[in-house]
């Protein structure tokens, strides 16, 4: 197992319209704020955008300073071989400590290896257990 850094998820619960994500996209792109990861989903006339980003402070000053409301939460990245197996040897390791998953995505695919996104309820404990294993330089 490779090991996690942290990463910003932000998240935008708006009314949905045509060109949102263009919107969204093109205001970060202009501040040149680089977008890690994204997803999108609309549902009931809202649209709910995650945004995964290593400085939410700027990306939340670009977006609420363009109308838009954004929630802040942490992230961990994990660097794991990509093997069936991987992800349930850490989602039990987090789950026996007693920490929660509450979202997880698959960032990229590389040599062998997956980057995965978690973000969990307790995110001091998770980065304990998964900090001896940090490496990402591997």
């Amino acid at each position: 197992m490779g090991g996690s850094v942290a990463m910003k998820q932000l998240t935008i619960v708006t009314d949905d319209k045509v060109g949102l994500l263009a919107d969204v996209s093109y205001l970060l792109g202009r501040a040149k704020i680089n977008i890690e990861s994204i997803s999108a989903v609309v549902s009931g006339g809202k649209a709910f955008f995650s945004i995964g980003v290593r400085d939410d402070t700027r990306v939340s000053q670009v977006l609420k300073a363009n109308g838009y409301n954004v929630i802040s939460s942490d992230m961990l990245v994990v660097k794991l071989e990509d093997k069936p197996g991987e992800l349930a040897r850490v989602s039990k390791l987090l789950s026996d400590a007693g920490v929660s998953i509450e979202n997880v995505a698959i960032l990229a695919k590389a040599d062998e290896m997956v980057f995965d996104c978690l973000k969990v309820d307790k995110t001091e404990k998770a980065r304990k257990l998964l900090g001896p294993l940090l490496d990402l330089e591997r």
